[in-house]
């Protein structure tokens, strides 16, 4: 009988759960939101303390209607969060993520908006990613969940430019 070959680490990122947040994640949670070289592209400054965390949890997260927790397969210690927020524009939506340092470089912020856009929207009308010169890694996850579609000026993926805290 053949063995079958053991999926790489890209092809086990694929599969990718996401699930609503819980005040539990708050210590795995530590590990993305108070790195300053994860943080340098979001709108908000590193969580220094649990309590703060916990508090944002608590205040904004849990209450938001999609805010969740991004896990590897077979596992639910959360990794990454990812977030979707309606605009103005009743035909999209911010969409919002970050991913642990550990984890980067891996398909995880990929696998988390794909099957984010694949959960919240039936059609995507647009896709953006903001971040700065160095947000490089952005503008390749939205390409990526976008089927690689990021026409100049195009409507199927949108990349915006903006900028880090730095």
């Amino acid at each position: 009988m053949e063995q079958e070959a053991p999926a790489t680490t890209t092809e086990r990122v694929r599969d990718v759960t996401l699930r609503p947040l819980d005040l539990a994640d708050a210590d795995a949670m530590m590990a993305w939101v108070s790195d300053p070289e994860v943080t340098t592209f979001m709108t908000w400054d590193p969580y220094m303390s649990r309590d703060a965390l916990l508090a944002f949890l608590r205040d904004a997260a849990l209450p938001h209607p999609w805010f969740g927790a991004v896990c590897l397969p077979g596992g639910d210690r959360p990794v990454s969060s990812v977030s979707m927020s309606p605009t103005a524009d009743a035909c999209r939506a911010e969409l919002g993520y970050v991913v642990a340092r550990a984890h980067w470089g891996k398909g995880v912020a990929t696998a988390a908006v794909k099957r984010a856009v694949a959960t919240v929207f039936k059609e995507v009308e647009g896709l953006g990613a903001r971040g700065g010169a160095s947000g490089r890694a952005q503008h390749r996850v939205a390409a990526r969940a976008g089927e690689g579609r990021v026409p100049a000026g195009g409507r199927a993926a949108e990349v915006l430019r903006g900028q880090g805290r730095r």
